[in-house]
């Protein structure tokens, strides 16, 4: 159990809790005022009021827990990603309530029970269950989409539950006038602890969207900590507990997460300078004076039915909520198994099995994180969850064909468990999907070691081209330095699939001077995109000369350790590589950015687009293995983009990017979207499962 994970839940309730918990403080506190004054003004109303209030925030929480647990895994991710939305909006909103409306609450509250006492009891059960009720909707939503967004379950309901405690002792005291609590300075403080835990519940509510697929982006990664970090360390659990911010997010999620905290923040800060003069009680007196001497009808049948109206605002929810879970489709128990996996044990519970689509719950009792995979011993993975935390339970959809299966447990510091193998047998299912084959190590080293052979050869032809340069800048013709240059930068994205593993080397050879002190000016700008600057920025040949020296220098070193081995390549960064050569070009060249004067923006998408049908070749037996179609769409996508490419062309030579009519860019971006979507695929299909 991640405990960092209670302490956001541990602030909301508390929070949350203190709020309820004045408001009915306020309403004894007036009625006893009351009491005190010679009227009638019993508390048992509020206290049903109160009773009503948890109801229906019980049974909101019943609701989201059950109905959504019968939907897909898609529909989930949909249901679960808007509400998380919903949930900050609204608790956004009751931040900038309270800081607007605390001074003034006592007041307005008291007025609220004048009135209802002229009423009748009916009416004062209705004020509590109003103004309860609504802390009790945004507490229950805003727990239930932060539970969601740690993974687990027993941590955060434990915060939640120690910190709602908390707020009911606290209001117990101070109404009792045991303590004085400086109760604007407690919310303001506390709200921009909640923001921040708001703005990182919005992160992951719109990566559920994307999960769904409602909203795009999904691959458009900004960082990737997972295989790096271990999610069970203390620093890790402390950061993601505290700020709901995942090792893994998107673009979207973290231009939401900033932009969220730089609009609201200031905007909290600025309200606080206007304050909300306190209505006086004579005022408010005169107001509910007017209001009792013409009650609405509806108030007034909640006065004389009293007990009725107490009934209906307990036993109205319990029954709305039952209705909607039993009409919901749902799974029964024995359709949907649940199996625990614990530190000693992987789904011991699995003993039968049958054909067909079917779900099973994982409950993960262990302490800590891992993967969880259910194999056929004939035909591999059927199916699997990645990453499961820690007192987290997830579905798996499997469909089963005759066989035999096995559970896997791979978690974070435990040995390999595996369940018992069940047979299963029934009738065959039409187009069940096969097991997909773990990727192994072993698989990937023959592609990748005849990848890396073939950039040796391109690093030969770049050494021979760079050669060039030199001699051009010599004799002092910048015009064939620039044609030597741009066969030198093709050849380089030519090596593609290998340059992100060159570490500093790579940097020197084509490093852009982005963070750079001096910009293009710093000594550290060297390489392919420093010779491109001065080329086409009229720098002269002797300031140019020790650029491609340097240059040629670097080549020669990186010759010479990928030669040596000392700079082979992960063989499992080949399958990112299928994708993300294009992902690059799409980023870096056709939006650019890495432009430096050339303008060569088309032929260097058109070198990517070759090398990444070299880095596809050498993974097709095992794509077809695992999706046989996906190559020959593949294939399809390359041969278009290219064509749509070549068309960017005049004359046979390529242009300026700026110089391209723009009907034809928007061809090559099409093209582009469509290959990225089809490669986006491979990395996953061809990922190392983090066990081995």
């Amino acid at each position: 159990m991640r405990w960092a994970d209670a302490v956001p839940n541990l602030l909301i309730g508390l929070r949350e809790g203190l709020e309820a918990g004045l408001v009915v403080s306020i309403l004894l506190a007036a009625l006893r005022r009351a009491r005190d004054e010679g009227r009638s003004a019993p508390a048992a109303p509020v206290w049903l009021g109160v009773l009503g209030a948890v109801m229906v925030a019980g049974s909101l929480a019943a609701v989201l827990t059950y109905s959504t647990s019968a939907l897909s895994s898609q529909a989930q991710e949909a249901v679960g990603g808007m509400l998380s939305v919903l949930a900050v909006g609204l608790v956004t909103g009751m931040v900038f309530w309270m800081r607007r409306t605390a001074r003034g609450l006592t007041a307005q509250l008291r007025g609220e029970v004048s009135r209802a006492l002229s009423i009748g009891a009916g009416a004062l059960a209705l004020t509590a269950f109003l103004t309860v009720g609504r802390e009790g909707l945004e507490t229950t939503l805003f727990l239930w989409a932060a539970v969601r967004a740690t993974g687990q379950t027993v941590a955060p309901l434990t915060g939640a539950g120690l910190g709602l405690g908390g707020a009911v002792l606290l209001c117990w005291l101070l109404y009792r006038r045991a303590i004085r609590v400086n109760l604007g300075a407690f919310f303001n403080r506390t709200a921009l602890a909640l923001i921040v835990i708001a703005a990182g519940v919005l992160a992951y509510g719109l990566g559920d969207l994307q999960e769904a697929g409602l909203l795009p982006g999904i691959h458009w990664v900004v960082f990737d900590l997972s295989a790096h970090v271990d999610p069970n360390s203390w620093w890790v659990a402390l950061i993601s507990g505290v700020s709901e911010l995942t090792p893994r997010m998107t673009v979207l999620q973290v231009v939401a997460w900033i932009g969220f905290l730089s609009v609201v923040v200031p905007r909290f800060i600025l309200a606080g300078r206007v304050s909300t003069p306190e209505r006086r009680p004579a005022q408010i007196a005169g107001k509910a004076t007017v209001v009792a001497s013409h009650p609405s009808r509806w108030a007034r049948l909640a006065g004389r039915r009293s007990w009725l109206t107490a009934a209906v605002l307990v036993i109205v929810p319990v029954a709305a909520a039952s209705t909607v879970i039993i009409a919901l489709p749902g799974v029964s128990a024995a359709s949907t198994p649940t199996l625990t996996v614990s530190q000693h044990s992987c789904a011991e519970e699995w003993t039968a099995g049958h054909t067909g689509a079917q779900t099973f719950l994982i409950a993960n009792t262990s302490g800590s994180a891992g993967e969880i995979n259910l194999d056929n011993t004939a035909g591999g993975v059927v199916a699997e969850i990645e990453t499961l935390g820690p007192g987290t339970t997830a579905p798996m959809s499997a469909t089963l064909t005759a066989g035999t299966y096995t559970f896997k447990c791979y978690l974070s510091g435990l040995p390999e468990l595996s369940s018992r193998s069940v047979p299963v047998s029934g009738s065959s299912v039409a187009a069940a999907p096969a097991g997909i084959v773990p990727i192994t190590l072993q698989d990937l080293v023959g592609p990748n070691d005849a990848y890396q052979a073939y950039a040796a050869r391109d690093l030969t032809t770049l050494a021979a081209a760079v050669d060039r340069i030199h001699s051009d800048l010599l004799h002092g013709n910048l015009v064939a330095g620039r044609a030597d240059w741009l066969t030198a930068q093709l050849d380089w994205e030519g090596v593609g699939a290998s340059y992100d593993s060159f570490g500093d080397l790579g940097v020197a050879i084509d490093g852009l001077p982005d963070g750079l002190a001096q910009g293009v000016e710093d000594p550290d700008f060297t390489g392919l995109h420093r010779l491109e600057y001065g080329l086409w920025h009229g720098q002269s040949t002797a300031i140019l000369l020790p650029v491609v020296e340097t240059l040629g220098a670097n080549l020669a070193l990186l010759q010479h350790k990928l030669t040596s081995d000392a700079v082979a390549g992960d063989p499992t960064n080949l399958p990112l590589r299928a994708h993300e050569i294009l992902e690059d070009a799409l980023r870096d060249h056709l939006s650019g950015l890495d432009d430096e004067g050339s303008g060569m923006a088309d032929a260097e998408t058109y070198a990517d687009v070759e090398v990444t049908r070299v880095v596809v070749a050498e993974l097709t037996p095992l794509i077809n293995a695992r999706a046989p179609h996906l190559v020959a769409t593949a294939t399809e996508q390359l041969d278009a983009l290219g064509s749509a490419l070549v068309a960017t062309q005049s004359g046979g030579q390529w242009r300026s990017l700026a110089t391209v009519p723009l009907l034809a860019r928007q061809q090559v971006d099409a093209a582009i979207g469509a290959l990225l979507e089809t490669l986006s695929s491979v990395p996953d299909l061809l990922e190392m499962p983090p066990h081995q």
